[in-house]
């Protein structure tokens, strides 16, 4: 992720912007009555660049998945070994995540950055087409990747978005797939926020008692080893605390936004991933919306560095893309509200 210029990152069209809230000031509404679907709408169109976009037509979310040494350190209620057996499960179609594309219309695409396995014979290739490594460095005493690793991770997470902005796809989803992978996230938003652990650091798949205080810890030592090493740059900052899950997608939101290809962001880890990508490609973030907010601490914080009102406040802690695949059809609601409902003009008498 290199250090752009002022004009490497385009802005939203403002122009399509202006209208889309033109036309919805003038619908059979009272004023303000849509609420956050009316604000919605505008930036829709905004980020697809006409007045009244059609709802998203071609939507892809890409599972991007990894394993985290830090798990060795009794930060997460199960061992590492899950990770391979819920990567399974989204290629079987059984995951929650899965389950609510189907239902949607998503098309699922699952990334295998840094799971620490060996898949089967028979495995699709594309699985592991852009791995990296198997797991990362524990980040609590070592950096999770070394530089050329995160300049990999970063370069695949570009590609998965050209893929799919060159298939047609008008929306991108993230999600994410790890144990341990809230660890990283935490150690992220308070490295680049200057947030306190003890604060932001929380439970992820269930610790509580001990094992939270020690996760709290582990996440201290991290951030102060990983700021007195990297300062504040972003993309040090993703190698030495991210690894090569979070890495990619900071590279996958990055290259959409360069792309003019809109960004429906998920829960704490996208969101930390998602930080650090505006961090070092400033203008990002206004190509992306929050489907939710986490029930995970660091996600609030992250979210208002962003700039970004999640639509979506239901206590979800899953990860997966599951936030954001709920909050879909609020985005299709509003484009379809914006594009169909009646103009007050064409059913006031005279």
């Amino acid at each position: 992720m290199r250090a752009p210029d002022a004009t490497d990152v385009p802005a939203p069209d403002a122009a399509a912007a202006a209208a889309a809230r033109e036309r919805l000031a003038s619908l059979a509404t009272p004023p303000g009555a849509l609420g956050r679907l009316g604000e919605l709408a505008v930036w829709w169109a905004g980020v697809r660049g006409v007045p009244v976009p059609p709802a998203p037509r071609r939507v892809d979310l890409h599972v991007v998945a990894g394993d985290h040494g830090v798990v060795a350190r009794g930060v997460s209620a199960f061992p590492a070994a899950v990770t391979p057996l819920m990567v399974r499960a989204f290629l079987d179609g059984g995951a929650a995540a899965t389950v609510l594309a189907r239902q949607l219309g998503v098309h699922v695409h699952t990334h295998d950055l840094a799971v620490d396995t060996d898949w089967p014979p028979g495995t699709d290739p594309a699985l592991t087409a852009h791995k990296v490594r198997r797991g990362s460095g524990s980040i609590d005493t070592d950096d999770a990747l070394t530089p050329e690793e995160t300049d990999a991770a970063l370069a695949a997470g570009a590609a998965l978005a050209d893929a799919s902005v060159d298939a047609g796809a008008d929306l991108l989803l993230v999600g994410d797939m790890g144990i341990g992978n809230t660890t990283p996230a935490a150690a992220l938003v308070c490295a680049l926020l200057d947030g306190d652990p003890a604060v932001l650091t929380g439970r992820g798949t269930g610790v509580d008692g001990d094992a939270l205080a020690r996760k709290r810890e582990v996440v201290t030592a991290a951030v102060t080893r990983a700021r007195d090493a990297h300062g504040d740059d972003p993309r040090r900052l993703l190698g030495g605390l991210g690894g090569a899950d979070l890495a990619a997608m900071a590279g996958l939101c990055a290259r959409a936004a360069r792309r003019r290809t809109p960004v429906l962001l998920d829960g704490v880890v996208v969101t930390a991933a998602a930080l650090a990508a505006e961090r070092a490609a400033p203008g990002s973030a206004a190509w992306w919306a929050a489907g939710h907010r986490s029930a995970e601490p660091a996600h609030s914080p992250a979210l208002v560095a962003l700039g970004l009102d999640p639509l979506l406040d239901l206590g979800m802690r899953l990860g997966e893309g599951s936030g954001a695949l709920a909050a879909l059809p609020l985005l299709s609601s509003a484009a379809t509200l914006l594009a169909e409902t009646a103009l007050l003009a064409d059913v006031l008498p005279g």
